[in-house]
């Protein structure tokens, strides 16, 4: 029995979703010959365009998924091929996962085409599970897509349903899942192709003959294999809830948003500038109430005649500075044709990222006496252009030459976890280490005194090695970064030699 049986999961495939999307993106409607021409969206491959998916009309005439689009076309001549949005597609199902959660608490995404959510204690709410699939079926033909649905105690159970079971298949809490998915064949438990083939080529067809198969021996056949898509027994475990399976929630992002409608269409430059400015002081006043600032700014300016006039804005770090803001996009209007009017101005931070409240106090402060680097590097990248402006960010390396690396002005910097790190640095490196003569404890021991350029340096205080690094001071005060190249009796021959490479003051 499952480990679990009070849960409910509701399992949603849009076996179409791409076809449908497409549909919906160019106003097609079912019924108006919509499936009537051999459709199919094609991704291009190293060797040439390759079939994703396709129209009833397309399957029928040949163009199966993974053929090649040059095998689809001498099977259909007619065959329509449209480039596939694998990125839309994401973000048309992440939209859905989220829309999803009126029949359930939390959803998570089934990649690439498909829901899960959670509706445990939800079904009441629409007279029953039998109730709920009615509703969630309507609503999707209500927005033209053509789904799959199924509950089940686990979403293994749920997803293997949907994709071969009856339709709407209720899978529950009493009945046994061994003997209700018998039947299903093992694709059903979300392996991959080679396993599969492998499975079928063993005489297992059906979950059912995986029963009939002492475990040890499956055990012994793929106890190399660790991802759970090439092992039907996690896949199994998964499936009647013996082992958990871990699903990463969607969370719906409210995007901050302001507006201002007009009440009388504006044409000219200046009066467009004044609502720039007004929209930015809301939108920093929202993004401070939100402790965030912002990374990425859409202006939608709306004209009379129906034209929607877009301008987008990233910034190098999160801001929520009306005035800086508004600066920025006031470039971005220079060739902006009013028309006849704009009559309603849109201003959305699609991007943003936690700033925490002490920073607008810093960067004040760095715009009092003068311009900020941050500001600065807006500035260049909205007259420049982003491709045009790099900056240094520090990378690990204990080599202080390679310590740093180039990147785009609004590319996000990657944070590595564990990445090596220095508590101290030179202030100035010298272009080449200069080599010095060390007086040390031998045959690893700290330096006592070192001449460098014809002077003798008496070391006070030193800290080391890090990595053959040491920071040094000698008796006016004055700190060094040096380092040893060798150590006695390493084989190589000779005394270590020591190198002078930074001062830090």
């Amino acid at each position: 029995m499952l480990a679990n049986s009070t849960r409910r999961i509701l399992a949603i495939w849009c076996a179409q979703l791409s076809i449908d999307r497409w549909r919906l993106a160019q106003g097609i409607i079912e019924g108006e010959g919509a499936d009537a021409a051999p459709l199919a969206l094609i991704t291009d491959t190293a060797n040439g365009p390759r079939i994703t998916t396709a129209n009833a009309p397309g399957l029928a005439a040949g163009a199966q998924p993974g053929v090649m689009l040059a095998d689809a076309r001498t099977l259909c001549p007619s065959l329509v091929a449209v480039p596939a949005d694998h990125a839309g597609d994401l973000a048309f199902l992440e939209e859905l996962a989220v829309w999803s959660q009126r029949w359930g608490p939390w959803s998570a995404l089934d990649r690439p085409d498909g829901v899960i959510v959670d509706v445990t204690g939800a079904a009441h709410l629409f007279g029953g599970e039998a109730g709920l699939l009615t509703d969630a079926r309507s609503a999707f033909a209500r927005r033209r897509l053509a789904v799959r649905l199924a509950i089940a105690p686990t979403a293994g159970a749920a997803w293997a349903l949907a994709h071969y079971g009856p339709p709407d298949a209720v899978l529950h809490a009493a009945d046994d899942p061994a003997q209700r998915l018998a039947q299903l064949p093992v694709p059903a438990l979300r392996l991959d192709d080679d396993t599969v083939i492998l499975l079928k080529r063993l005489g297992l067809k059906r979950l059912g003959d995986l029963h009939g198969v002492h475990r040890e021996a499956l055990v012994r056949r793929f106890r190399n294999r660790r991802s759970a898509a090439a092992n039907p027994l996690i896949r199994m475990d998964q499936l009647l809830g013996r082992v958990p399976e871990p699903l990463l929630p969607v969370v719906a992002v409210h995007a901050p948003l302001v507006q201002r409608r007009l009440m009388e269409p504006i044409r000219h430059r200046e009066l467009l500038e004044q609502v720039l400015a007004d929209l930015a002081t809301d939108m920093a006043r929202a993004l401070d109430g939100q402790a965030l600032g912002a990374r990425r700014l859409e202006l939608g300016l709306w004209k009379v005649d129906g034209e929607v006039i877009v301008r987008r804005l990233e910034v190098s770090a999160p801001s929520r500075d009306a005035t800086h803001l508004a600066s920025l996009f006031g470039r971005k209007l220079e060739n902006v044709d009013a028309g006849f009017g704009i009559e309603m101005v849109r201003l959305r931070a699609s991007w943003t990222e936690p700033l925490a409240l002490a920073q607008r106090d810093i960067e004040a402060s760095a715009e009092n006496h003068g311009i900020s680097l941050a500001a600065c590097i807006d500035r260049l990248t909205v007259r420049l252009g982003a491709d045009a402006v790099r900056r240094p960010v520090p990378q690990a390396s204990h080599l202080p030459e390679r310590a740093q690396r180039w990147l785009g002005a609004l590319e996000p910097e990657k944070t590595v976890q564990h990445e090596l790190e220095f508590h101290a640095r030179p202030l100035k490196l010298l272009d080449r280490p200069e080599p010095i003569s060390v007086i040390y404890e031998t045959p690893d021991g700290l330096p006592k005194r070192f001449r460098w350029r014809r002077d003798t340096h008496d070391v006070i205080r030193a800290e080391g090695p890090e990595r053959d690094y040491y920071r040094i001071e000698d008796g006016q005060g004055r700190r060094y970064w040096i380092y040893r190249s060798g150590l006695v009796g390493d084989g190589r021959g000779g005394v270590p030699e020591w190198f002078l490479q930074g001062l830090s003051a």
